[in-house]
């Protein structure tokens, strides 16, 4: 009895490694890529309530006393410094990455793989675009994977202690494509 309980379950693991791409693994992209816009208020200098950090694969801002689930957080330097901290920068373990592009916004169209900036504070500067991978994340059918995103500065309010950034975050699992609409494979 127990062989055929066994094989009665092999259809449906046939079914669900079929609906993977032979070609990567990764399950077919449903969600488009779209542009928004956030704010992030810095960790140091602002009150609790404000947002400081980011998660990538939700594309939501967090307030860091609530959560420490987060890719990074924005703080200013006591040099007056703008900064990304990903996770490894604030002692939550190297985890999520923080790549500085020197490309425009909109001809960043993939995220690399590797050279990603783990564990120290990534300076940023009106017009700065980086690159931001997630934590490892086990999730969909392929295991562990990571989300991707980039992101342009387009205002810091050194007073306020806040960054505007404008966002695309590929929200497919484990997709790497960082243009609008359906990413390519």
């Amino acid at each position: 009895m127990r062989h055929r309980r066994l094989l009665t379950g092999l259809p449906l693991i046939a079914a669900l490694l079929a609906s993977c791409d032979t070609t990567t693994g990764l399950l077919p992209a449903t969600i488009e890529n779209v542009v928004d816009t956030i704010s992030l208020y810095a960790l140091d200098g602002t009150p609790i309530t404000a947002p400081s950090g980011y998660v990538i694969q939700s594309k939501s801002v967090v307030r860091t006393d609530q959560s420490t689930f987060f890719d990074f957080v924005f703080n200013i330097t006591p040099a007056g410094q703008p900064v990304l901290l990903p996770t490894g920068a604030v002692g939550l373990g190297v985890a999520s990455g923080i790549q500085v592009q020197s490309a425009p916004f909109d001809a960043v169209t993939s995220a690399p793989t590797s050279a990603y900036v783990d564990s120290l504070p990534v300076p940023i500067d009106s017009g700065s675009v980086v690159i931001a991978r997630s934590r490892p994340v086990t999730s969909c059918i392929v295991g562990v994977v990571y989300f991707y995103g980039k992101f342009e500065v387009i205002a810091l309010d050194t007073i306020a202690r806040r960054v505007d950034l404008r966002v695309l975050v590929d929200q497919n699992c484990g997709y790497r494509g960082l243009e609008t609409g359906l990413p390519r494979r």
